[in-house]
């Protein structure tokens, strides 16, 4: 590890000075099997800690050499702050707890489990609209190129990396469904020995708070199979709005424990926001000796939950990582997904078509192939709880997009250890066009400053740098705004400067449909409504909406890197998801 980087973990290993445990617990009383988690007898807490809540003494090793001295506060109390309490008690509903606990029921858990251990990415929207486009484009193409030919061969050829490593991705995906199939096709349900812990940070105000309950019901529901040493870490801010209600969540499961990070709390690089919470519950598990190889990290945001695939597909994952030994993965991520019954806004719906078929291209590509350069998503995000204390979350007061950038410090630290699987999560669009937009703005402005942070080698940003070209010149390259161009000019002549350029573009338009078309039926098939399937008119309309739904990708990356580009003052801006 760079010394830089090691600097920020002074400390931390003297406080868990025990040697490491192996999978039996033997060396290290703290990581014994029945040392921590919860009993799956009746819940309780095997340690004796308190569900709720962390008190460290100082007198036990929170020394002022620790690099986030003073000490995190006492558990939270209601008197810090009873007027949000008070104003909490008539937005609660109890309806929706019930709700969520029963929204598939064991018969319609079991049927969305069975249709989606049969999902694999298809090939015929690939090839079908390739052969189109080629035979349409080709027929009207002018032999030779206009004023804007040289500036179209460059901006509409740029993407054809991305294209060609998200094709390598859909071939990957279906072999590794395929090999996980075959492995566990006889297999009973699986029991993972290993400790999870879910973090789960949110900023902890009201019009979150709905889909914040949403995915804690959602985790209590289905992980607990699986996965019998479970802890629930709910992480906010002190005297955050919401804090009444996230209270009286955690009540209501002893898997469920509340972190209250202080407004004191400063890390050693003075980093923000999420990645501030994040870090401070990565502390905290070090200061309790919870940073061992068999303990599980999953990264979760405050309004995404998992269902009965994702706990058997991690359960499997992570077995495959103790049979595997040496050559054991570090860190994996599956698919986001966006259930039809979460979108209020059906046209921000049919846009996020493309995040969960990036998911089961792109990213199963790299992060798949174990260096993931093209970033990591803030939630499925499964990592070694060992791995994570060499890298932390302490990235700056500048860092918006922490999980990119630890994506990126891990790829030069444990190249080659990362792995994708076909495991889901379920989000929830943005609820309007202009929250859409905020997103991407946020995400742009915060991948920018990582393309630009030369602390992290030029090898594992040179991806991410490529990319971002595509997506801030989005609006320039858009298919209307160039013909709007061309009629202005009075020459709507868009041929290349050579015909030989003209299936690389074909071929990236073929891709980019089909992500879209591909993205719509992971997201019907994870739908309650509907039993998993597209509506008739939804893969018309999602593919005739491909240019709309660029430039609104495009507006949101381009307003991003001006505010990079203008040197802004970071913001992370959250927006409210619906529940």
């Amino acid at each position: 590890m760079p010394a830089e980087r090691d600097s920020q973990f002074a400390g931390l290993r003297a406080l868990s000075g025990a040697p490491p445990a192996d999978r039996n617990g033997h060396g290290a009383a703290v990581n014994g099997r029945s040392a921590q988690g919860y009993a799956p007898s009746n819940g309780a807490p095997v340690s004796g800690r308190p569900a709720q809540g962390y008190a460290p003494s100082t007198a036990s090793g929170w020394t002022r050499e620790h690099p986030s001295w003073p000490p995190p506060a006492s558990p939270w109390s209601p008197g810090n702050n009873q007027a949000s309490w008070d104003a909490a008690d008539s937005l609660d509903d109890t309806g929706q707890f019930r709700a969520a606990l029963s929204s598939f029921g064991p018969r319609k858990a079991k049927k969305l489990h069975s249709r989606l251990s049969r999902w694999k990415p298809r090939y015929w929207p690939l090839v079908v609209s390739f052969l189109v486009i080629l035979v349409i484009v080709g027929w009207f193409t002018e032999p030779y190129a206009g004023p804007l030919g040289l500036a179209l061969t460059i901006m509409w050829t740029w993407p054809i990396l991305v294209t060609l490593v998200g094709i390598r991705g859909i071939h990957r995906t279906r072999k590794a469904l395929r090999i996980s199939n075959a492995r566990w096709r006889n297999a009973g349900p699986v029991s993972c020995e290993d400790f999870l812990i879910v973090v789960v940070p949110s900023i902890g105000r009201h019009d979150t708070y709905p889909a914040l309950e949403r995915s804690v019901l959602s985790f209590i529901a289905y992980l607990p199979r699986c996965f019998p040493r479970l802890r629930i870490d709910l992480v906010i801010d002190e005297g955050c709005e919401a804090a009444g209600r996230i209270r009286r969540l955690a009540d209501r499961s002893p898997l469920i424990r509340l972190v209250v990070v202080p407004r004191h709390y400063r890390t050693r690089h003075g980093t923000k926001f999420k990645a501030r919470a994040n870090h401070f519950a990565h502390e905290l598990r070090i200061y309790e000796r919870e940073d061992y190889d068999d303990v599980w990290v999953l990264h979760m945001d405050d309004d995404t939950g998992v269902g009965p695939d994702t706990a058997v597909a991690m359960a499997r994952f992570i077995e495959e990582q103790f049979e595997a030994g040496r050559d054991a993965k570090h860190l994996a991520q599956g698919i986001l997904t966006y259930p039809r019954e979460y979108a209020p806004n059906r046209l921000t719906w049919l846009a996020d078509s493309v995040r969960p078929a990036d998911d089961a291209a792109r990213f199963s590509a790299l992060t798949g192939g174990g260096t993931p350069r093209a970033g990591l998503h803030g939630e499925l995000l499964l990592v070694r709880a060992s791995v994570e204390a060499e890298i932390g979350w302490d990235f700056g007061p500048r860092s918006i997009t922490e999980d990119a950038e630890f994506a990126l410090i891990f790829s030069e630290l444990f190249k080659g250890r990362s792995a994708w699987f076909g495991g889901r999560c379920y989000g929830a669009s943005p609820a309007t066009i202009r929250d859409f937009i905020r997103q991407r703005e946020r995400w742009c402005w915060g991948l920018a400053g990582l393309v630009f942070n030369r602390s992290i080698r030029l090898r594992d940003r040179a991806f991410l740098a490529y990319s971002m070209v595509s997506w801030v010149f989005g609006p320039l390259q858009n298919v209307g705004v160039v013909l709007l161009i061309g009629v202005l000019i009075a020459t709507p002549n868009t041929a290349p400067i050579s015909l030989f350029i003209v299936p690389l573009w074909v071929l990236n338009t073929s891709y980019t449909i089909w992500m879209y078309w591909e993205g719509l039926r992971l997201n019907a098939g994870v739908s309650a409504h509907g039993r998993g399937r597209r509506k008739f008119w939804e893969p018309i309309a999602v593919v005739l909406l491909i240019p709309f739904f660029g430039m609104l990708e495009g507006i949101g990356g381009l307003r991003g890197f001006l505010k990079f580009a203008r040197r802004a003052e970071n913001k992370f801006i959250v927006i409210a998801k619906p529940s």
